[in-house]
């Protein structure tokens, strides 16, 4: 990867969406992972003002304070850096109270909730200072295997990192100097108590995620596959199938103009 041209492209590019939507700045959930420590530092370096909001729902300790020493990382270089730190968890555990008790215990739903609230956070501030907020999706997870939540962290109105695998987002880290932890920490989405990253989650690494996203791209099929291949690309094929319709637009039921018509 050309790492100089790809983050000076997406910066441009992202300048280019501030002016056309005359909009004032970003806003980006801080998670300490290393998509949003990416995206959030392409921000930044756009010179637009850019708010980082730290939105911790039960979160570990570790989580928090990589996501804190970023930030830190962040305003000791670009001095149009805001952050803001907004703990959820109590909002959430209400929330939760709130529901049924037979509906109370459905860890899925849970998580899918988390993020849920922390979208609806982020667009609070983003209407507030007329902001943009930045998704931190990449291709892999947003249009292979559909590993996010609908319109949880899926529901951002731009995605800058969309078009690069995982692998090329930490080749992007590495070119942008990012702090060391960030780099080495193991990727999971926080969103469930356990200590479950997204390879247990997954049940495959990403780069073997994105062999097999490849090769369903050039239509290669399962049969021409044995072993741990095998085993991947099914994960993969799985897995895209159940979450297609996260990533597809909104079906829209059409009537006939006709039938539309007064008789």
């Amino acid at each position: 990867m050309q790492a100089e041209k790809v983050v000076l492209h997406i910066v441009d590019w992202l300048k280019q969406y501030i002016v056309d939507s005359r909009q004032k700045g970003f806003v980006i959930g801080i998670s300490g992972g290393i998509d949003s420590a990416v995206v959030s530092t392409l921000c930044a370096m756009t010179g637009y003002p850019l708010l980082c909001l730290e939105l911790p729902i039960r979160q570990k300790s570790n989580e928090v304070s990589r996501a804190k020493n970023h930030i830190q990382w962040l305003q000791s270089k670009y001095g149009h850096v805001s952050s803001q730190e907004i703990d959820l968890t109590r909002v959430f555990e209400e929330f939760v109270h709130l529901m049924p008790e037979s509906a109370q215990n459905t860890d899925l739903a849970q998580a899918n909730s988390r993020s849920r609230l922390r979208m609806t956070t982020l667009y609070y501030f983003a209407g507030i200072h007329n902001y943009i907020v930045a998704g931190t999706g990449n291709k892999v997870e947003d249009f292979g295997v559909g590993f996010f939540t609908k319109y949880g962290d899926g529901g951002v109105d731009i995605s800058p990192i969309g078009d690069l695998m995982k692998t090329e987002v930490y080749q992007l880290a590495k070119y942008l100097d990012l702090i060391p932890e960030i780099q080495v920490a193991i990727p999971t989405d926080g969103l469930f108590d356990d200590s479950l990253s997204d390879e247990d989650q997954l049940g495959a690494t990403y780069p073997e995620l994105e062999w097999a996203m490849h090769q369903a791209e050039v239509g290669s099929s399962a049969e021409a596959f044995t072993g741990r291949e095998r085993e991947v690309f099914e994960i993969y094929t799985r897995r895209h199938r159940a979450n297609l319709h996260k990533m597809i637009p909104i079906p829209v039921c059409v009537v006939p103009e006709d039938w539309k018509q007064e008789s």
